[in-house]
């Protein structure tokens, strides 16, 4: 139907902007849409994940006329967190779902919460920990957030923004680049294979949503590019509060189902 057609375009022109902005969080209304109109858990997010394979394509049309990216950096961040992808991929659909999407719901809202008490953080590019440890530890936990990244929906782009942002000392601007175009585009990438393999999607449905992606993310990066850091950064706590509160939601919402059909 064209009004669904239209629909899924609106939605995925909304999702993928706010998520190019603040540097991940389109699954927090595009995921809970294709549940609304019918698909399975397992179909809907194997669809989400190839749709948002094109949060990367929009992002890094509008990123890279900066030419502002570190080809090592970005060399490293794949390496770091693509096998957690893959993990995270392979494990989602035999994983209950309600106390893990809890959890990171929580962990979500004190990211928010952690930047806005951190007045300082994110607004200039200092880079730090580029020695052996300090590359070893960042690596560590961007594997860990690539093994979030492949099994769940939403937030998990705002895991690594703030990452960057906090350890390896960038600014909320440059952290979100590397974010769009490296998590959108090959940990999404990988992802998306990884579980479409498992489950094929509702390939009627992409269409729109790529497209609405690639328009949406293409918006976002250069709205986000204009505005300068500290939009950025309002941006980036204003939707891991919303994101982190939507997954509390579902985590207990789920939580409560599984106690009813017991």
């Amino acid at each position: 139907m064209l009004s669904e057609q239209l629909g899924l375009l609106g939605i995925s022109l909304l999702a993928n902007g706010l998520s190019a902005m603040a540097g991940g969080g389109a699954g927090l209304l595009q995921l809970p849409v294709l549940l609304f109109l019918g698909l399975s858990f397992s179909s809907a997010l194997a669809t989400h994940k190839i749709a948002s394979v094109a949060l990367g394509i929009g992002a890094t049309l509008r990123h890279l006329k900066e030419g502002n990216l570190d080809l090592r950096f970005c060399g490293f961040i794949l390496i770091s967190g693509l096998p957690g992808v893959v993990v995270g991929g392979l494990t989602i659909l035999h994983l209950p779902e309600s106390l893990t999407i809890f959890s990171l719901g929580i962990l979500t809202t004190s990211l928010g919460i952690y930047s806005i008490f951190k007045h300082q953080l994110g607004l200039v590019c200092s880079p730090r920990h580029r020695d052996l440890n300090g590359l070893l530890i960042g690596g560590s936990v961007l594997f860990l957030i690539g093994i979030l990244n492949g099994s769940l929906t939403s937030g998990t782009g705002l895991f690594v923004t703030l990452w960057l942002v906090r350890w390896f000392g960038l600014d909320y601007k440059s952290s979100v680049a590397y974010v769009l175009i490296l998590v959108g585009l090959f940990w999404n990438g990988s992802g998306a294979i990884t579980v479409a393999l498992q489950q094929p999607p509702h390939w009627s449905w992409l269409p729109p949503l790529i497209i609405g992606a690639i328009i949406g993310a293409y918006g976002g990066a250069h709205l986000a590019l204009k505005k300068g850091n500290q939009w950025v950064k309002r941006a980036f706590e204003c939707l891991t509060i919303v994101v982190g509160i939507k997954l509390i939601s579902d985590g207990f919402w789920l939580w409560q189902s599984g106690l009813s059909l017991n």
